[in-house]
């Protein structure tokens, strides 16, 4: 697991231009949210947006917020990048989730699985629009960074920063 880089709490903007600039936009489904937030800078990532991003990314179900992994919210922004819309809102559809949650969503379903890493702050459940689910998940695949799930019939894509794998 490649450590994270510093962090500090210098949330001023810069150009997007500026390609030692790292920028999410996100839409979340459930909490009918959005952000838009320039979590790193060069090396640095900006712990005062790191905050605002576990926040964005909390439980929706119950509001629990938990530290995310940094290196997810690079795959994200690589992941615009690799589908050619680096300024795209890229909606999720499920973020961090308490083993509560968890739990409850795997009495619905068999497909939740027990030791999610979304328990772990290092998943995310997306889909980007104008991008076709088949082309998010071949283009995370590509990256080769992570755990991969295709759920075509719901239309999303999950992508974490554990073991690669596919499914």
């Amino acid at each position: 697991m490649a450590a994270p880089l510093p962090r500090t709490g210098d949330t001023g903007s810069a150009p997007d231009n500026d390609q030692n600039i790292y920028r999410l936009r996100l839409y979340h489904t459930h909490t009918d949210e959005h952000i838009d937030i320039v979590y790193r800078k060069g090396d640095t990532y900006l712990s005062d947006a790191e905050a605002e991003l576990d926040y964005f990314l909390r439980d929706s179900r119950n509001g629990t917020v938990h530290h995310y992994d940094p290196r997810l919210f690079d795959l994200l922004r690589d992941l615009t990048e690799a589908v050619g819309r680096p300024d795209a809102e890229i909606e999720v559809v499920c973020g961090y989730r308490t083993p509560e949650t968890n739990h409850m969503l795997r009495r619905r379903s068999r497909r939740v699985a027990k030791h999610s890493l979304h328990m772990e702050a290092m998943a995310i459940d997306i889909r980007m629009p104008g991008v076709s689910t088949k082309e998010l998940r071949n283009a995370a695949l590509d990256l080769h960074r992570g755990g991969v799930g295709y759920y075509r019939r719901h239309a999303f894509v999950h992508v974490d920063v554990g073991p690669v794998r596919k499914w």
